[in-house]
């Protein structure tokens, strides 16, 4: 909390390289804070904290209105193509730890392509990955982010439809993070409407975990 009448939600966000990670984090910010482009390799090399501007008309606890600020912590992709895999974890640990070490974190987003599927050792990988980094309690702590809905829904499929035929893999994935999930269109006219929905259902999840947030420490 930043004050009575202001709420401070601090997020990160996990995925591979061009899942949309840090397109996800700018629209969550409402700005251009991380690179963001197409690319044959990594894009992001480090972590980076962006924050938001004061937003109205998204939250009001006990009856009243707040205010809400977003902190997104943009993280290199696992797999990365410069970086291995210890460097990509250290780099996270350790930027969790610095930002998020004593105030904590509400949520981690994982980024994943709607119109990609989801291979079983990808899930395996990436479970293992946020798993080291957010430790035994990740599950509570951790939703799913599909992007580029807009070319699944090009595709004929609805979110209804989409989840009915989607993989085991994905399927078992978004049970044990207790089905929390959000879909995003990634056309940039619709990213800026769908802000606030988007973030209403991050704050639906926090809602869902008592407002719990997760602390982290730097292990030497």
């Amino acid at each position: 909390m930043a004050g009575s009448n202001e709420m401070t939600i601090n997020l990160v966000v996990f995925g591979r390289t061009q899942t949309g990670k840090s397109t996800v984090g700018n629209s969550l910010l409402g700005s251009s804070d991380f690179e963001s482009r197409c690319s044959p390799s990594s894009v992001t090399t480090r972590c980076s904290l962006g924050r938001s501007c004061r937003i109205s008309g998204i939250i009001r606890r006990n009856g009243c209105e707040m205010a809400l600020r977003v902190q997104v912590l943009d993280t290199p992709a696992y797999p990365h193509t410069a970086l291995s895999e210890e460097q990509v974890k250290d780099t996270v640990r350790s930027a969790l730890a610095h930002h998020f070490g004593k105030k904590g974190l509400h949520l981690a987003l994982l980024v994943l392509r709607a119109d990609l599927p989801l291979c079983p050792d990808e899930s395996d990988h990436t479970i293992q990955f946020i798993q080291e980094l957010l430790g035994p309690t990740w599950k509570d702590f951790t939703a799913v982010l599909l992007t580029h809905a807009d070319k699944a829904e090009e595709a004929g499929f609805s979110e209804e439809v989409y989840l009915h035929r989607a993989s085991s893999t994905l399927l078992s994935l978004l049970s044990l993070v207790q089905h929390k999930y959000i879909f995003l269109n990634n056309q940039k006219n619709i990213i800026k409407e769908e802000r606030a929905i988007v973030l209403r259902k991050v704050l639906s999840f926090i809602r869902q975990n008592n407002y719990k947030m997760l602390l982290l420490s730097h292990k030497e």
